[in-house]
């Protein structure tokens, strides 16, 4: 496998991810941001949050899958949210935790969360992007 994630001392343990990735692989995957499509390009979820993260890191897969990788090689993840509020937290590790049983990994690479006013699309209510390496 080529990311190990880690959690360094001296900093918090979160348990929906990790600090640090720690890249050994040899091919750098970028995949662009990820919404709720379906292979058709219809919108998944309308109006539900959980569902929309769901069908974002299903994409991720997809797309990671397609170019001999899993979740297992992303290195970093950043999701776009709109109008970001914590009490979403729930909605988001439930979309994440769906996708994760769907797909049988745990994916706690580090993270970034960022709160939008909008996306491409006002159906939209997420976009996930992620970095990877693949040995």
């Amino acid at each position: 496998m080529a990311i190990t994630l880690v959690n360094p001392s001296g900093l918090p343990k979160i348990e929906a991810y990790r600090q640090v990735s720690i890249a050994t692989g040899s091919k750098l995957v970028f995949i662009a941001g990820q919404v709720a499509w379906d292979a058709d390009g219809r919108t998944i979820g309308r109006g539900d949050f959980a569902a929309q993260v769901e069908q974002c890191y299903l994409n991720v897969a997809t797309a990671l899958a397609g170019v001999g990788g899993s979740f297992n090689d992303v290195a970093k993840l950043t999701i776009y949210a709109v109008g970001w509020t914590p009490d979403k937290m729930p909605l988001l590790l439930e979309g994440i935790g769906r996708a994760a049983a769907k797909l049988g990994v745990t994916p706690v690479p580090p993270g970034t969360l960022l709160g939008v006013s909008a996306l491409s699309d006002p159906e939209h209510l997420v976009e996930v992007e992620a970095t990877a390496v693949i040995d």
